[in-house]
């Protein structure tokens, strides 16, 4: 069931040479830190790249292009269902890699690629994909909207990380004091320059628990598991840039199941931006197991201009 709320507003870091990370409990220097981008992934047919219209019409009242951003240990996979549906309603939909490498790199990685898409653009982020989407839209006129999807929407100066800490409830780690989160590990490659980079994924067997909360199978999990793409320990602690939901209409789905990022730090950043706001019973990964209730808040979205 949809529970939906009006929204009033309320009144991850760097700094010192170091990273906070781990939604708030992991600590590693950035030197070590990995700063190349990683290879993009293949999408399914249904997500390759595509714009919107021929360039010679009025744009005024064209479908806008729908930009689905995935985060941290998914791909752009993971919204196949969600395109099939957008699809099915004539949308043009595309869901480019999120390079999970940093939030400035990352953001600009996307401000790029929406450049290259004609008319008006309805940008959506999962998890840390929000935080993408809130720097890459800022100053593009074309994203009409955007949508969060249990996402981070950061304020200036805030990190991914500064808001997973906020509140409790995030199943991350069991133990506080722990320098890596326990639901995760902190995986060392050699860069291409010599130095030592950190990439972190979920644990596969704590994979079904934080990401979907327990809602598929085991078999699932497993196969999700084995496909993620993990994160660098900067790109949730690299703090915000000057946030585009404070200037284009947004809106938000609270997972009220969610493990990862506690609901009540998604109902804060909710409120903050002024979005129209659903509330689901649904895990973190809400586009996997609810992908209907996803739909209808991107189409929300799409059609209120």
């Amino acid at each position: 069931m949809l529970h939906r709320r009006r929204s009033l507003r309320p009144a991850l870091f760097a700094a010192g040479g170091v990273a906070a990370v781990g939604l708030g409990f992991l600590v590693v220097p950035l030197a070590s830190a990995s700063t190349s981008p990683s290879a993009p992934v293949a999408t399914t047919s249904a997500e390759t790249p595509s714009t919107q219209a021929d360039s010679t019409g009025d744009h005024s009242s064209a479908k806008p292009t729908i930009v689905l951003v995935h985060g941290a240990w998914g791909d752009a996979s993971g919204w196949s269902k969600v395109v099939k549906e957008l699809q099915a309603d004539g949308y043009t939909v595309a869901a480019p890699p999120d390079q999970l490498r940093g939030l400035s790199s990352d953001a600009a990685y996307l401000a790029d690629y929406l450049k290259t898409i004609t008319g008006p653009i309805v940008l959506v982020g999962h998890s840390y994909g929000g935080a993408v989407i809130t720097d890459a839209a800022t100053g593009n006129p074309n994203v009409k909207a955007l949508a969060y999807i249990a996402a981070f929407a950061p304020d200036a100066g805030e990190s991914a990380n500064d808001l997973a800490a906020k509140f409790p409830g995030s199943h991350i780690t069991d133990d506080p004091t722990a320098q890596i989160p326990t639901a995760l590990n902190a995986v060392p490659f050699t860069q291409a320059g010599g130095g030592t980079g950190v990439d972190l994924y979920i644990k596969p067997d704590k994979f079904n628990d934080l990401f979907l909360s327990n809602r598929v199978s085991t078999r699932t999990a497993a196969e999700l598991a084995a496909a993620q793409r993990p994160i660098a320990p900067q790109a949730v602690g690299e703090p915000s840039g000057t946030p585009a939901w404070k200037t284009v209409p947004s809106w938000y789905l609270v997972a009220t199941d969610d493990n990862l990022i506690p609901p009540a730090t998604e109902r804060f950043m909710a409120q903050r931006a002024h979005a129209h706001t659903v509330e689901v019973n649904a895990p973190h990964a809400a586009m996997i197991t609810n992908p209907d209730a996803v739909t209808s808040l991107i189409l929300d979205a799409a059609q209120a201009g």
